[in-house]
């Protein structure tokens, strides 16, 4: 199977985009940065004139997804929650690309800075997948010092993460 990490931080180069490079490495996945794109908000008029359709069209080739996002304000990136927001497009407009969707498994990785991850915060990736007849993979939580220093148990987690990963695609191959 092949997969692809979708990287949603305001910082292509900082602490999320370490731990998607691991993840990236680890499950020799394909990585999408949205910085790269440009990705308005969702139009209830359907009118955009970005790059998120043409985007979704490769998106759709994998058949799984793991996306990576900071912890900002105990919630998602911005860039990944409007990525997230746009989705309805593929529920109204492009529902060609909503098909191509279900039942392609998804998993979730994020880094923040405090040693717990906030309650709730893998409830939107673990609701759109359902919403959308996909399946859950589970994800996992980094966290840094001050000094942008990982935790080690954060490792670990990824790891526990990963191999929860080969377990469940193997199951599904």
């Amino acid at each position: 199977m092949k997969g692809i990490i979708i990287l949603g931080s305001s910082r292509s180069d900082g602490n999320t985009r370490q731990v998607a490079e691991y993840v990236k490495d680890t499950l020799e996945l394909d990585m999408i940065d949205l910085n790269q794109y440009h990705i308005g908000y969702y139009d209830y008029n359907h009118d955009q004139k970005d790059d998120y359709i043409s985007l979704m069209r490769t998106v759709v080739q994998y058949d799984y997804f793991i996306f990576a996002t900071p912890v900002y304000w105990y919630s998602m990136s911005a860039v990944m929650k409007t990525f997230f927001d746009r989705f309805s497009d593929l529920v109204r407009v492009h529902r060609d690309l909503r098909e191509q969707l279900r039942h392609k498994p998804l998993g979730m990785v994020c880094c923040g800075a405090s040693p717990t991850l906030v309650e709730g915060f893998s409830n939107p990736f673990v609701e759109s997948a359902n919403y959308l007849t996909m399946t859950y993979l589970g994800d996992a939580y980094t966290w840094t010092d001050n000094q942008e220093n990982f935790d080690p148990q954060s490792w670990k987690n990824l790891d526990n993460f990963i191999n929860e990963v080969k377990k469940k695609l193997e199951n599904q191959a």
